[in-house]
């Protein structure tokens, strides 16, 4: 579904990306993990065309999305769930719900807000409530729900559960789990490796704008080395 090939991206003369190489299939589970700083946001916006790449390719079911705006990346089915969550704050949860949904890809059982609610019930309460007055995991599962109402094939979440209390968490990894066996094909970043690894088909970690290790989750939990150098584990 995603094949990523030598990326290469730039903040000014400061080089971030020192050529990315990562593949996702349909319906499979990715992991991007590494220490703070290391490119794995980077890497994000630049699939998202947020950070233009300035060299390789980003190839999303055969169509190049390097150069292509983030609007347009988007509409061919990939949501995001940024870092920070960036909800609206001056819309009700509802509105930021419904403002960006859509359906481009003519989607059957498309994701609505019923169906979000049904995901994430906490959400049903709050319908009303303006996006600044709800609390940390409530606006992570608006994220989410966000993302979600636009139809995507691909969901990509940059840090999925940062600073999070533990009940959220486990209800954010519960959302993943029925999402991924729902077929959605996922590219997740977080610090949560136990969790990562219970849903995940492929692990890649930065370091220092490139990928040094990848495979599966299996093969992660016992390369002791891998996780001691790279992720501090």
């Amino acid at each position: 579904m995603l094949k990523i090939s030598n990326l290469t991206a730039h903040y000014g003369s400061s080089q971030a990306l020192f050529g990315i190489d990562l593949k996702i299939g349909a319906g499979q589970v990715a992991t991007l993990l590494g220490r703070n700083g290391m490119g794995k946001t980077t890497t994000i916006n630049s699939i998202m065309g947020i950070v233009p790449a300035s060299g390789g390719s980003i190839d999303f079911e055969g169509t190049e999305l390097v150069g292509r705006p983030s609007f347009k990346t988007a509409n061919l089915g990939l949501g995001l769930v940024p870092e920070g969550r960036q909800i609206f704050p001056n819309l009700s949860m509802w509105e930021n719900l419904v403002a960006t949904s859509s359906n481009h890809l003519k989607i059957a059982n498309p994701w609505t807000v019923d169906r979000v609610y049904d995901l994430f019930p906490e959400l049903a309460t709050r319908q009303g409530s303006m996006g600044n007055l709800l609390s940390g995991g409530e606006q992570q599962m608006l994220a989410i729900g966000r993302a979600l109402m636009t139809n995507p094939k691909l969901l990509i979440l940059d840090e999925a559960t940062e600073g999070l209390a533990p009940l959220v968490r486990q209800k954010i990894w519960a959302a993943l789990t029925l999402i991924r066996n729902g077929g959605m094909s996922i590219l997740v970043v977080d610090k949560n490796l136990k969790d990562l690894l219970r849903i995940a088909d492929r692990n890649f970690i930065i370091e220092r704008g490139k990928i040094v290790w990848d495979g599966t989750s299996d093969a992660l939990r016992k390369d002791r080395d891998a996780l001691h150098r790279y992720l501090g584990v």
